[in-house]
């Protein structure tokens, strides 16, 4: 029963990303391009004030974090150094019924009887397919289903009026190999690799092929001597970008949550070795201690990027932990802590934190034949450093915030009627439009010209919205649907009606609904607290 509310749920976050402007399906005039999704007017700047907001913490509020903006399209060799072009695929099969793909790794395990079939024949022209096929359905499910399909499938095969040939049944427990949606057989599970392949230069040949990146992590580490040489750092400090990757997804789902052109929040804390940081005399202070190793960094980087998310909204309730055991780790990982968002659709991960000791650099020089060992002054040491790694996806992590947000309210209006109230109730420091203006009448001048003034004041500081069309309550469900925070209404009080309230205005909280007057000249002062 869980599933179709959770569906449901989905399907309504899904309306309103479109309908308020959040999220848009790439192409859409054209019939869409799956795996790619466009940002609306209130998803851009959702979107871009994350990514500032992250910026700021990793580069403005830190000392020890400098960032790069490296290009989509690098030297091939990188993805030879990094492993991606041999070993970064994923398992597909294909459905032989409907030449559907899926990811064999993400097919859940069935039960049930299989049909198997040795071939079928015309029944009218004799023509005959030896081709074997088989098809598995559910316990307590109609052998027609099964015949259905099988004759389906010989059809797509140039056998018209298809007799089935050497039907036998077999119980099997657990198995992947069909389709969950049709019972179909898949083909061998093949390796499908992930990259997006180009050419550069005007000749389509394989010395000029190409790939757009799958990661920006590895832009970072072929910088890392430039970026140490200029930087004036020293040992331990981190490189952050903010970046485009791309990935062709066997099987694009979950909205924008696996999609093929996605955004990533990277850093890279370049640390000593153990053994080297165990002979720092420095004592530091707690979260800068030059000797610690690897194991303190990964934790103190885990309890960051969690901080991190509750200071936009994400509380620890709605996140979850998985610590990689030893047999999920990839190849250079140390330790990886995946940290996980409760979507409607499932607990999924955000952002993955991962020790990956020195292999990225080891790896760089191998290939590259450049030194990318530093110097250690106190030491009097050479080494490569270590690596903590904070890798989070940007469209996941606004996915996991519209998820949070969306909330459905009962109230009861002015005339005792109960609706639903649809409100999304982003972080104000994370909100598209921090304020939204209203002029109580849109038909007397001087109330008008009063809340352009306003406007033209908040406007400086923050993103606002002008609405002057329809009635209040209206206008307030309007940016309640957009994450607005607060609602600021000019009425008639503001310009002296009643001498004392004269130059205040209404100050509306979108998520209690309470309204509070307010000087005009304290409202600045008094948002500016709330949305930084």
């Amino acid at each position: 029963m869980a599933e179709p509310k959770a569906n449901e749920h989905m399907e309504k976050i899904v309306s309103l990303c479109k309908r308020r402007g959040f999220v848009f399906q790439s192409s859409e005039i054209y019939g869409g391009i799956n795996g790619f999704w466009d940002y609306g007017p209130l998803g851009a700047e959702l979107k871009r004030n994350v990514k500032d907001f992250w910026w700021r913490s990793m580069t403005q509020k830190r000392e020890d974090v400098v960032g790069l903006e490296a290009t989509i399209i690098m030297h091939p060799k990188i993805w030879e150094a990094s492993g991606h072009t041999s070993t970064f695929s994923d398992p597909m099969v294909d459905c032989l019924l409907t030449k559907k793909r899926f990811r064999s790794d993400q097919i859940d395990p069935q039960s049930g009887t299989v049909y198997f079939y040795s071939g079928a024949k015309d029944s009218t022209s004799e023509k005959v397919s030896s081709e074997a096929y088989s098809v598995l359905i559910g316990n307590g499910k109609h052998p027609d289903h099964a015949r259905k399909i099988a004759r389906q499938f010989y059809t797509t095969r140039g056998v018209a009026n298809p007799e089935l040939l050497g039907e036998r049944t077999e119980l099997i427990e657990g198995t992947v190999r069909y389709n969950p949606g049709n019972g179909s057989l898949f083909t061998e599970p093949r390796p499908f690799n992930l990259m997006f392949k180009t050419y550069v230069g005007p000749v389509e040949s394989e010395d000029n092929v190409a790939y757009l990146r799958p990661e920006t992590a590895q832009a970072i580490f072929v910088q890392f001597k430039n970026v140490l040489d200029v930087a004036r750092q020293k040992l331990p400090f981190g490189i952050c970008q903010i970046g485009k990757a791309f990935r062709n997804e066997i099987n694009p789902r979950n909205f924008t949550f696996r999609s093929r052109e996605f955004e990533q929040m990277e850093l890279e804390f370049f640390i000593k070795p153990d053994e080297t940081a165990s002979k720092s005399s420095f004592p530091g202070e707690p979260g800068t201690e030059p000797s610690w190793g690897w194991e303190q960094w990964h934790k103190y980087w885990v309890e960051e990027r969690v901080k991190w998310y509750e200071s936009i909204g994400l509380s620890r309730d709605v996140l979850d932990f998985h610590w990689q055991q030893k047999s999920e780790l990839a190849h250079y990982a140390k330790a990886t802590v995946d940290i996980l968002y409760k979507f409607p659709f499932g607990t999924q991960e955000l952002e993955g934190i991962a020790a990956r000791g020195d292999y990225d650099l080891t790896q760089h020089q191998k290939f590259s034949g450049k030194s990318m060992a530093v110097f250690d002054e106190e030491t009097k040491e050479r080494f490569i450093p270590h690596v903590i790694e904070p890798s989070a996806g940007v469209d996941r992590l606004i996915l996991a915030l519209i998820c949070n947000a969306y909330t459905e309210e009962e109230t009861t209006d002015e005339k005792g009627l109960k609706e639903t109230r649809i409100v999304m109730k982003l972080h104000p420091r994370v909100a598209p439009v921090k304020v939204g203006i209203f002029p109580l009448l849109k038909n007397k001048p001087e109330l008008v010209k009063k809340a352009q003034e306003v406007r033209d004041l908040l406007r400086a500081e923050m993103p606002v919205f002008y609405d002057d069309a329809g009635a209040i309550g209206r206008r307030y469900r309007r940016q309640d649907e957009a994450g607005t925070p607060f609602g600021v209404t000019i009425d008639f009080d503001t310009l002296g009606e009643t001498p004392d309230l004269k130059d205040t205005v209404t100050l509306r909280d979108r998520d209690s609904m309470q309204q509070q007057r307010m000087a005009i000249g304290d409202l600045v002062p008094f948002l500016l607290s709330k949305i930084r």
